[in-house]
């Protein structure tokens, strides 16, 4: 990962702690009605302005290079959206009868609903010297089925917390996320060469409308004395999240490194990585929307968070032992399918 893209992952990470921190003191400012009028600047313009980013930012073009490897995007999504999301479910049926905050426990589900992030696992992956084409295309298109498909998720693991009409859901969800994506793609087409030239800085627009985010959903909390989180609940859910995401990393290895799956070192280094990660950018606009009004929203939100910084630092110091592993796994490989030299009489 190169030093300008971790002092920018860093320095959003900070601004987590720093915009939670400033909710705490003042509340009254990103609630409902508050002189940041959330319920406009937020709902409608700041998510919408994320996705378009995205939708600028999305390089398509490139998915072409990767989009024959069936195999390895089967594995990614499904991994991603089905057996993710699925396993946790199990996992918290064993950890309802704990005294752990339930609301955290649901925001653990919505991490398991999460599409692949569109940076974080790329850049990983091409740290290691990984396949970093068939990371590009899961990222991008694991993306895409997120809008259909993490929506369903949340609303069939956790419907009954929404309080918005599912008809209700979509129709915004396809208003400020699905027309500004499409619009950035098309608005990219014209104006590509510029953007290649200048390379506006997409990450720092979006980790910025995210913070603001992020910021009204804490103040939504802080404004509410009925919600309380108790440390125990938290320091849990920060263990539970660690474990979860290296035991995961770690059953994509033995999955992808078995003798007849046909993936190449190289492919593996991208599963581990794109079907572990989850997207924070993509995941608590969604939230937003999905859980509008909720005054547990910023609860089930924890858990997505901590999980953003936990997959960035796990794999940051992963990457030289899966790169080293990696190199001396292709080298083995081609010692192998060299021909053996006859044998003199």
């Amino acid at each position: 990962m190169g030093l300008l893209e971790r002092l920018r992952k860093e320095w959003f990470i900070v601004g987590i702690v720093l915009v939670i921190a400033v909710a705490r003191l003042e509340p009254a400012v990103g609630v409902k009605g508050g002189p940041l009028k959330p319920e406009i600047t937020i709902t409608y313009i700041a998510v919408s302005a994320i996705f378009f980013n995205s939708g600028l930012s999305l390089k398509t073009e490139e998915l072409t290079s990767a989009l024959m490897h069936v195999k390895l995007h089967l594995f990614v999504q499904i991994f991603t959206l089905v057996f993710f999301p699925t396993a946790i479910w199990l996992f918290l049926q064993l950890l309802s009868i704990t005294p752990i905050n339930e609301w955290l426990l649901k925001g653990l589900q919505t991490v398991g609903c999460m599409p692949p992030p569109v940076s974080s696992a790329v850049i990983l992956t091409k740290a290691v010297g990984g396949n970093e084409a068939a990371a590009i295309f899961n990222s991008a298109f694991g993306s895409f089925l997120g809008i259909v498909i993490t929506p369903l998720l949340l609303l069939l693991f956790l419907g009954s917390s929404s309080s918005v009409p599912f008809t209700s859901i979509f129709s915004q969800l396809f208003m400020t996320v699905v027309v500004p994506l499409i619009i950035g793609q098309i608005v990219r087409r014209y104006i590509k060469d510029w953007l290649e030239r200048k390379k506006p800085p997409f990450g720092t627009i979006s980790s910025c409308v995210l913070l603001m985010i992020i910021y009204t959903t804490f103040c939504d909390t802080f404004a509410n004395p009925n919600i309380d989180l108790d440390k125990f609940s938290l320091i849990i859910i920060v263990f539970i999240i660690f474990s979860v995401q290296m035991s995961f990393m770690f059953l994509t290895f033995l999955f992808s490194t078995r003798n007849n799956s046909s993936f190449t070192p190289a492919d593996t280094v991208a599963i581990i990585f794109c079907s572990t990660h989850k997207s924070l950018t993509l995941g608590i606009p969604m939230l937003k929307i999905v859980f509008m009004g909720y005054e547990h929203l910023s609860l089930i939100s924890v858990p997505l968070l901590i999980y953003h910084p936990a997959q960035i630092l796990l794999g940051s110091l992963l990457v030289p032992t899966i790169k080293s592993w990696m190199v001396s796994r292709q080298k083995a490989l081609k010692l192998t399918r060299q021909p053996k030299a006859p044998v003199k009489v």
